[in-house]
């Protein structure tokens, strides 16, 4: 993709307070990219980036978050609402029309695993369904799909961990035995920034995984044995998606519906059968052991710091 004379492609990056975006914004301006950081509500932004106000829901906030926008890297989607195909489908349209009108000239999408030949869970097509839409307008789409993503605040990684932090003894569903293959968040972006400049990727569908397939009961008792914990699992065949989706929710932070979503989409094997993303942008990715010492890591950094923010006001209350 063709920069300016500083050598920086300016760039959206919607969902930039989440979870992959508010790194990935980081990691583009650090690359010397200048970096738009779409949100609802920029007053209140501290990431990295220019805020810049923007909705999915809202196309003419669109049209002005893109204006004079190389590419954009579009992160967003539900899953905390039962009609999240309709809305992930809607936003999609309007992201692609704005777009268009805007002469974005590529747009990168972080989707997910599965094969199409297999009986994809609401949620896979869903992001199936996105990835199309945001091509209809006429944007060159790449789009890379991934597993679970191993990190501090991803929705997949806190459910592995609460479980695991939560349950001494764990009575499971057969889901457990599906095979992922998870990928720290970290190796996720330096994979959508690679592929930003590549111009052999525009258009291009790539699957991005870490080096090791592992079943979701591995990935449980992994983490269990990283913390020195020991993890029982009682598995029960006959558990519903709606009973495990509601066990979920007793047990971790998650609600009702995201658990349902996210159940249903472990029915699905998620791994990586065509590595070509491996020569385009080569690197050697994270282990899970690794990607798991970085997530509990950092969440241990942020709660030290979190505790050390609280000490400090109160003693400022104190010398007040």
């Amino acid at each position: 993709m063709a920069s300016n004379e500083a050598g920086r492609v300016q760039v959206l990056v919607t969902g930039a307070s989440g979870f992959v975006g508010s790194r990935l914004s980081h990691a583009l301006t650090d690359a010397g990219h200048s970096v738009r950081a779409m949100t609802r509500h920029p007053d209140t932004y501290s990431g990295a980036g220019e805020p810049v106000a923007g909705d999915v829901g809202d196309e003419a906030s669109l049209r002005r978050a893109l204006a004079d926008c190389a590419a954009a890297y579009y992160l967003v989607h539900s899953l905390d609402s039962a009609d999240f195909q309709q809305r992930d489908a809607q936003a999609a349209r309007s992201f692609a029309r704005a777009a268009a009108d805007a002469g974005v000239r590529r747009i990168v999408y972080l989707g997910g695993l599965g094969e199409d030949s297999d009986d994809l869970s609401a949620h896979l097509r869903s992001r199936r369904q996105v990835e199309e839409l945001l091509g209809e307008a006429g944007v060159p789409v790449t789009v890379l799909r991934a597993g679970i993503v191993v990190g501090h605040g991803g929705v997949s990684w806190e459910m592995t961990r609460q479980l695991v932090a939560h349950l001494p003894a764990m009575v499971t569903p057969r889901w457990v035995h599906t095979r992922t293959q998870p990928i720290a968040v970290a190796d996720v972006v330096r994979y959508l920034i690679g592929v930003l400049e590549a111009p052999e990727a525009e258009g291009q569908v790539f699957e991005v995984g870490g080096p090791e397939v592992l079943e979701y009961v591995e990935m449980l008792t992994r983490v269990a044995e990283i913390q020195g914990r020991r993890l029982v699992v009682v598995p029960v065949p006959l558990l519903s998606p709606q009973l495990s989706s509601r066990w979920l929710s007793l047990v971790t932070d998650l609600d009702v519906q995201t658990g349902r979503s996210l159940v249903d989409s472990m029915s699905n094997e998620v791994v990586v059968h065509d590595d070509a993303i491996r020569t385009l942008v080569p690197f050697e990715p994270m282990s899970y052991d690794e990607a798991v010492l970085t997530a509990l890591g950092e969440r241990a950094r942020e709660r030290r710091e979190a505790r050390a923010g609280r000490r400090s006001t109160g003693l400022r209350r104190v010398r007040a």
